[in-house]
């Protein structure tokens, strides 16, 4: 490619959308209203939208890669919102070291899985 590229943004689903749009805004991230059946969640430099749409072998095979700064913080701030106790069929799975980084898991109220993780640095 070579136009200069400036984010990307993939579409996720929901199970329920109110459920989901309010999991979002509690994680952190800031909602933008495109329509009645579909929103943007950003953050920095990132974000996804989020649909009104559940289609059970999309949404059981969508995984995102988050990359942050720091996953300790991540974690401790995951763990501190207590999703779980707020939002059924909530998963947090603590920190994993793998060759390349370390990372820690969110399942959310649909089942979408997300992966906040940080890479090892390569010097």
């Amino acid at each position: 490619m070579k136009q200069s590229s400036l984010s990307i943004r993939p579409f996720i689903g929901s199970r329920d959308f109110e459920i989901s749009r309010n999991f979002y805004r509690d994680m952190g991230f800031e909602e933008v209203v495109i329509s009645p059946d579909m929103s943007l969640f950003k953050t920095d430099n990132v974000g996804f939208y989020l649909q009104d749409a559940f289609v059970r072998d999309w949404i059981d095979n969508t995984m995102i890669f988050m990359e942050v700064k720091n996953v300790q913080s991540t974690w401790d701030e995951l763990v501190a919102l207590d999703l779980p106790a707020k939002y059924s069929g909530v998963r947090l799975t603590p920190i994993r070291v793998e060759h390349w980084g370390r990372e820690c898991f969110v399942h959310d109220p649909s089942g979408v899985l997300w992966h906040f993780g940080e890479f090892f640095d390569k010097k």
